[in-house]
């Protein structure tokens, strides 16, 4: 005991330092895979001397490792010392934490495991997006869309183009950012199925539909993107402009009116290569290449992609991607979105690289080397996207922000055109690591609107740079934009929305769900720091923050440059986009397949109910068995025999009492070779039964529990390590509860729904709650009868009270074993059918 009051002591010691100090670390909150580069940021506001930082053990207090590899970076904003502290070489899995001077970060997991779901989570804030039935609001909007405008003879009629997704928090849609944000994800999941599963359905709703949510999200895109191009030569640019601008509502409340009747229809811009009105202003639009560009590339990749799901529609798109790619041919030139009120439109300059990349879609769909020409041709326009290096742009001048093209080029299967485009693809980056050197962050991008964006695209370039020649010179700026994005920057922010939901991240995002008080935009990428004279410019923008909350304006840890705040007035920094957020989905998911390759497992088929394991992979008969206890001990012989009996190795989570009541028990189970691990220290109850949304325990104290519990284990031999898996108390726990044990490198897991197993506990003087042996034996075989066990998590208690003298595991064990073997199910141990 006087060991956990130490360990508190320091804990608490470490968080006033944290408030109170004039120093911090930056750190990735998300954590870091064992073989990937690991480096945190140390800044101060006083000169400081840092020759070595510590790396401690989160649970033990123990410095298992201490660095003298530091690397001064000089001056930033208020700070007056900034260093790199790269630990690298260190992976050996755990929850640690960082000690240089006399700031300390905050704790983080070093596994396999910290990316799994969360390419997935972003899909959170695309279903939210969405336009005619919104999945989050289980209501319909702009219903009526639209009316055409600028067409030579349709100009005034309506047309369906219901669907797609909302551009932001505004109900604009543009197919420029729709169609980037298709193609991102159909990118990302051709080459990273194995990182995406399978939650909800067509609609977005809960409920698996057999097609995985990412391509569930793409088809809702393509059958958007399909009405805005309804015949051969007639393709649309925009639906709605900036009348839209009319303050915040919910999307399913728009009644602006736009001449047409208040919510009655909005205008849809054909794409006339003209340039069209801007209110005072004409855009300067030069032609229709762009947008078709992006029309075909889509058409042609999600043809093949979605063939296997939707053949109909795929051939029906398919057939349209030449048609759209010879509008461009034929109208060359760039493709501006159009604004009536105000000066901000999407200003794309460029053209050529959309062509290029849907030559290079069209190549790959039907083989005709004169695509390849013409893709090579129209790349040699453009060798590298001229944000690249560049300190200033104008909104989305240089759109994509990542020339897909290229990469394409780069590994067609000709020697000298690869070589020639993997040139192209390096000049982009070496000309943003140069600027990233000066930064003690590693961070060379311009500071323009929406740089989390840009971001994003540099790190695809680099990933795809890296995986295509193998030269890992810049893999560390690589790491450094991805740890950017989740915390290791001035503001110790992460840049998504609620991931993790453990650490810092946009809560007052610019939205108009929180403002409206209906929720966040959970999985959002926000915009990110502009450039202090962008932001000093703008109209409108101000820290006011949500009713009851002030806006964070983190002036304290505001560069010189740029500046970033975590408020809902804010549009320019803290506006979450859903091309921005697609367009990450190909580095997460190619992360997690990284943590999986490294863990040696093909895939993450878990199923997660607020980011718990509730079941393993339900394409395997498989079964595991769990067993919880507090306090007793009564079924341990008869468990114990029938597992040896069956030759099962079965999973066993005990709270701190027990582990002192029966320490005999857990020698003799751990003999056995069953895993031993955690049900917490003091079984407390989390939420109330009443309210599952709510906490009855704080941060700290769910922590101060979980330190003691594994403390308890460690003396009894049992590493925290050797567990990262624990059963709640009462299996009954939130996303919030699940997300402070993945903090701490635990993963919570719980029995499957359904079975009725974990009622073993009730006894006759309950009424009606009462549960008897056979009542469950039966319900186990009814629901395996019904809809099949597979990667069931079967809970039994490991003692009961003594008023229920019909034990389950007295016989019922022993049969219902014996029975699921006969049907063919196989017993597997927790950790081996969770795949950690």
């Amino acid at each position: 005991m006087k060991s956990n009051h130490w360990l508190l002591t320091v804990a608490l010691t470490f968080i006033a330092l944290q408030v109170k100090a004039d120093a911090w670390i930056r750190i990735n909150q998300l954590g870091y895979l064992p073989q990937a580069v690991k480096v945190a940021v140390f800044m101060s506001e006083e000169p400081a001397d840092i020759q070595e930082y510590a790396l401690v053990d989160a649970f033990t207090g123990q410095t298992v490792r201490t660095f003298t590899s530091t690397k001064a970076t000089g001056k930033m904003g208020l700070m007056k010392s900034t260093y790199r502290l790269n630990f690298s070489d260190f992976n050996q899995p755990g929850t640690y934490y960082l000690k240089a001077g006399k700031a300390v970060s905050p704790n983080f997991p070093i596994n396999n495991h910290v990316y799994n779901g969360t390419a997935d989570f972003l899909l959170n804030y695309m279903r939210q997006q969405r336009c005619g039935y919104n999945p989050f609001l289980k209501d319909s909007c702009h219903v009526h869309d639209g009316y055409i405008l600028y067409h030579p003879t349709k100009t005034g009629q309506q047309i369906d183009v219901r669907g797609g997704w909302h551009d932001a928090t505004d109900y604009l849609q543009y197919t420029t950012t729709s169609a980037n944000t298709i193609y991102q994800m159909m990118f990302a999941y051709q080459e990273n199925p194995e990182s995406f599963g399978d939650f909800y359905d067509a609609a977005g709703l809960p409920g698996a539909n057999g097609v995985p949510d990412i391509v569930d999200e793409i088809k809702w895109g393509l059958d958007w993107l399909n009405r805005m191009n309804p015949a051969p030569g007639e393709l649309y640019n925009q639906i709605a402009d900036d009348r839209d601008h009319a303050g915040m509502r919910l999307p399913n409340k728009d009644e602006v009116d736009y001449g047409y009747g208040p919510g009655k229809g909005r205008p849809v811009y054909f794409c006339s290569g003209e340039p069209q009105v801007r209110g005072q202003f004409m855009n300067a639009t030069t032609g229709v290449a762009s947008t078709a560009g992006k029309f075909a590339s889509c058409f042609a990749l999600g043809a093949r992609l979605l063939k296997d799901f939707y053949p109909e529609f795929a051939a029906e798109i398919g057939a349209k991607a030449d048609a759209a790619y010879q509008e461009g041919v034929k109208k060359p030139g760039a493709c501006q979105t159009a604004s009536v009120k105000s000066p901000y439109i999407y200003e794309e300059d460029n053209w050529v690289d959309d062509m290029e990349l849907g030559a290079m879609e069209l190549f790959k769909s039907t083989g005709d080397l004169k695509y390849l020409e013409q893709a090579v041709e129209y790349g040699r326009r453009e060798p590298v996207t001229p944000w690249m290096g560049a300190d200033s742009a104008r909104h989305y001048q240089w759109y994509p922000f990542m020339n897909m093209g290229h990469y394409h080029l780069a590994t067609v299967n000709n020697d000298r055109l690869s070589k020639e485009f993997i040139r192209n693809m390096r000049a982009g980056i070496v000309r943003t690591y140069e600027k990233a050197v000066e930064s003690p962050f590693m961070h060379g991008i311009p500071y323009t609107w929406c740089s989390n964006n840009l971001t994003t695209a540099m790190l695809t370039q680099c990933r795809l740079y890296r995986e295509t020649t193998g030269d890992e010179t810049y893999k560390e700026m690589e790491a450094a934009m991805l740890d950017w994005l989740f915390g290791c920057n001035p503001w110790g922010t992460s840049m998504i929305v609620e991931l993790p939901l453990y650490g810092d991240y946009p809560s007052q995002p610019h939205s108009s769900l929180l403002n409206a008080g209906v929720g966040n935009t959970t999985g959002g990428v926000v915009d990110g720091p502009v450039y202090r004279t962008i932001f000093e410019s703008l109209r409108g923008v101000n820290m006011t923050g949500i009713p009851g909350t002030p806006g964070q304006d983190y002036e304290r840890f505001q560069p010189d440059l740029m500046v970033y705040h975590d408020a809902i007035h804010d549009y320019s920094t803290n506006e979450p986009t859903m091309d921005g957020t697609a367009c990450l989905t190909y580095y997460l998911s190619a992360m997690q397949k990284d943590g999986m390759k490294q863990a040696g497992i093909q895939g993450d088929k878990n199923v997660y109910v607020n980011g718990g394991i509730i079941r393993t992979d339900p394409s395997k008969k498989q079964i595991t068995l769990v067993f919880t206890a507090a306090d007793k001990a009564d079924g341990a012989d008869a468990i114990i025999s029938t597992l040896k009996k069956h030759g099962i190795k079965g999973g066993f989570f005990f709270t701190g009492e027990f582990y002192e009541l029966y320490p005999d028990v857990v020698k003799r189970l751990r003999k056995e070779g069953h895993l031993v691990g955690s049900h917490s220290y003091g079984h407390l109850l989390y939420m109330p039964w009443e309210n599952r949304d709510s906490l009855l325990v704080t941060r700290e104290e769910f922590e101060q529990d979980m330190l003691k519990s594994y403390e308890v284990l460690r003396k009894a031999g049992i590493e925290y390590k050797d567990v990262p898996v624990y059963i709640p108390p009462y299996e009954y726990y939130n996303k919030e509860i699940a997300a402070w044990a993945k903090n701490m490198g635990i993963q919570v897991i719980n029995y499957t729904p359904g079975t009725m197993t974990n009622a073993d506990y009730t006894t006759p003087d309950m009424g009606q709650k009462y549960r008897s042996s056979k009542f469950i034996y039966d319900k186990v075989m009814e629901v395996e009868k019904k809809e099949g066990l597979n990667g069931h998590l079967i809970l039994i208690h490991f003692g009961t009270d003594d008023r229920r003298t019909d034990k389950f595991y007295n016989g019922y064990l022993n049969k219902m074993i014996k029975t699921l073997k006969r049907k063919g199910y196989t017993f597997v141990p927790v950790l081996e059918a969770v795949g950690m």
